[in-house]
């Protein structure tokens, strides 16, 4: 084949172009945190069924406060809660190709001395399960120093003990970190809509005491203490919708098992373990 001379000269600038890049040394990329998702997609039927939303379709329909609280820096972990880094709540509930990103949670449940639990029903203005019934108090670590503390679960005692604080009004002094008790850990992932969803590793926090209850009006709707009796009949009512992470821990028997032996819970704690739900 006969080369013409621009072709030539193409062919030689290219040869030399390629032995320049070979004495590179190349460095790794760094992913940047909010594009880390991981390989573990949702249910894409389920997800497929949904109708179809982009986060900049409703921004403007988020309430201010709400808006506010995504972005604060939640703490994103792998599958043995190992911290990988951070990032905003926003960018951790948003549903990305199908993924959620993986972050630290946890839930309280605090009952009173009657044994009854402390349910609050879901503000309808919250991005993500609104209006929909659970345990006392679900919420986030925050990636800052006091809250990321690993020894004994410090640093989420200390982050339940400033929700509780936040949500229903209840003072700090009332709830000292000491008194929460880490049970354990699950592992689970929830599609809200096709715009936000929750995979989290959860941390189960029980507490009992009787406090002083003055709810954030923009958080929650309702509260109402029950039994275990009361509960089972009020999520067989067709009005009434139970966070995907609270109905999972009831329905397991989890629940149940541990609300019947709060004197002497010691028994249940396995703080190694990660039950995936």
């Amino acid at each position: 084949m006969v080369l013409s001379t621009v072709s030539r000269r193409l062919l030689a600038s290219l040869a030399r172009d390629i032995k320049a890049t070979s004495s590179v040394s190349l460095k790794p990329v760094l992913i940047p945190r909010a594009s880390f998702l991981l390989s573990t997609k949702l249910d894409s039927r389920r997800f497929s069924r949904m109708p179809v939303a982009r986060y900049e379709e409703v921004e403007d329909s988020i309430d201010p406060f709400q808006k506010q609280l995504l972005a604060e820096e939640c703490i994103l972990v792998d599958g043995q809660d190992q911290v990988i880094g951070h990032d905003s709540k926003k960018n951790c509930h948003l549903v990305q190709n199908g993924d959620v990103l993986l972050h630290r949670a946890f839930s309280v449940f605090l009952f009173n001395t009657k044994g009854e639990l402390l349910l609050q029903q879901r503000s309808k203005v919250k991005v993500t399960f609104p209006s929909m019934y659970t345990n006392t108090c679900c919420s986030h670590p925050l990636y800052r120093e006091d809250e990321l503390t690993e020894n004994e679960a410090l640093g989420v005692r200390q982050a339940a003990q400033r929700r509780l604080f936040e949500e229903l009004g209840i003072a700090p002094a009332e709830v000292p970190v000491e008194d929460f008790h880490f049970l354990t850990r699950i592992h689970y992932k929830a599609l809200s809509n096709s715009i936000w969803g929750e995979h989290e590793i959860d941390y189960i926090l029980f507490l009992q005491k009787d406090v002083t209850i003055r709810p954030n009006p923009n958080e929650i709707d309702d509260v109402r203490y029950v039994t275990l009796e009361q509960l089972n009949e009020l999520k067989g009512k067709p009005d009434v919708k139970l966070t995907p992470w609270f109905k999972l821990i009831l329905e397991s028997g989890k629940l149940p098992l541990w609300w019947k032996n709060l004197k002497n819970l010691k028994q249940f704690e396995d703080q190694t373990t990660i039950h995936k739900m």
